[in-house]
């Protein structure tokens, strides 16, 4: 566990980086409803290897599994016959295991997530980002808030159906060198798929593919958000650490995940805390990455829902996804998350449906009441506006 967060701390939330989400198991319908294969339930071995972080991997997704660019993925353990041609990614907000959530995670990874597993199992594939060090002990970093979670923070993630995850974020990295050495290693010895984070540059910016359904998909993360991780710990030629997405290196390897999959999605951490409009920033990266190949963009950060849906050329952007397995609620706005999925046929996005949710008093993220899902999704929909998306697939 990481360091103590104490009181005088939570006080400085609109200051520092925190916020809470969750998922949701009810699905609300965001544009068209999705159809497609479902993951066995959460905890059943998938019979897929991973890749090491930013290492081009021979993992597929339970249903669908077909040769990726790397090598032969394993048969699928799917329990309903796979689409050919499409196929469905989830993707929800930030992660770690810290007080209320690291106490779920030393009792049972297994059960960590809770009711959150089922909706995090339903796609084809799905993503979240672990914002944490993946360590023990050592010392940490002079910072706000630090993160910490042990090892089998990545047992919790498999068995809750999560396939992939990204580190790329401002605190993988709160527990110094050490940490970062022990987060690499525990990627190293556990499998996990990890994107964003590596023993230098080339790993950290390296795509995750792998083959689903017959499409062949790239995934890749960094991080856009200017404090102590981006200015210590990017990773270069011969450092380790996470990618740095002012880095002319993201285009590029998008461009070259590009011409190797048919989708490519960037995970991105990135906006302005508690703003629900996309800033400048994240616009500007948003267009480089669409012109480099990019069939759509995910972010994390702001601590609050931001504005989804398609840009006038077809690619979808999601600017932020809030929290989604927290260790403090507010009991406002920052409470709100859900799970985005997202219908990709050939090379475009189709539909997607966002399954709003809310944290509760343990950390996990439950499904929004009938009541709270119509407001969230007003929220969802309002924040379209101000990040200039479209509501359906442009014509």
């Amino acid at each position: 566990m990481g360091r103590t967060v104490h009181a005088s701390a939570v006080a400085r939330q609109s200051r520092v980086d925190i916020a809470v989400a969750r998922a949701a198991t009810a699905g609300v319908l965001l544009i068209a409803a999705c159809t497609g294969s479902s993951k066995p339930p959460a905890g059943t071995p998938t019979g897929s290897s991973a890749a090491s972080p930013g290492a081009a991997s021979t993992s597929a997704s339970r249903s669908g599994a077909a040769t990726s660019p790397a090598g032969p993925a394993q048969p699928s353990t799917s329990h309903r016959p796979a689409t050919p041609g499409t196929v469905r990614i989830g993707f929800a907000g930030d992660v770690h295991f810290m007080e209320r959530t690291v106490r779920r995670l030393a009792a049972d990874p297994a059960t960590a997530f809770g009711p959150a597993a089922a909706v995090l199992s339903a796609p084809d594939l799905t993503m979240v980002n672990l914002e944490t060090s993946v360590s023990v002990g050592g010392r940490p970093e002079v910072k706000s808030f630090t993160f910490q979670a042990p090892p089998s923070a990545f047992s919790a993630l498999r068995a809750a159906g999560v396939d992939l995850v990204t580190m790329a974020n401002n605190h993988a990295a709160d527990y110094g060198s050490d940490g970062l050495a022990q987060t690499l290693a525990a990627i190293r010895r556990t499998g996990f798929p990890v994107v964003g984070i590596g023993a230098n540059a080339d790993a950290a910016f390296a795509p995750y593919y792998t083959q689903v359904n017959g499409v062949r998909l790239a995934f890749l993360a960094a991080s856009q958000v200017l404090e102590e991780t981006l200015a210590h710990f990017s990773a270069t030629a011969s450092r380790p650490g996470i990618a740095n997405a002012y880095s002319d290196r993201l285009i590029s390897s998008v461009r070259t995940a590009r011409a190797h999959a048919d989708v490519v999605i960037v995970y991105l951490h990135w906006g302005t805390e508690y703003q629900s409009c996309p800033n400048a920033d994240q616009r500007m990266l948003a267009d480089r990455l669409a012109a480099a190949g990019a069939t759509a963009v995910i972010g994390t950060h702001a601590h609050v829902l931001q504005g989804a849906g398609w840009r006038p050329d077809g690619r979808f952007v999601a600017y932020g996804l809030g929290n989604y397995l927290w260790w403090h609620s507010f009991g406002n706005t920052q409470d709100d998350n859900g799970v985005l999925t997202l219908t990709v046929t050939g090379n475009r996005v189709r539909s997607a449906v966002f399954a709003p949710a809310r944290l509760d008093d343990r950390g996990i993220a439950v499904p929004a009441t009938e009541a709270q899902g119509r407001r969230i999704l007003d929220q969802w929909n309002q924040a379209r506006g101000c990040a200039g998306l479209l509501a359906a697939p442009p014509r």
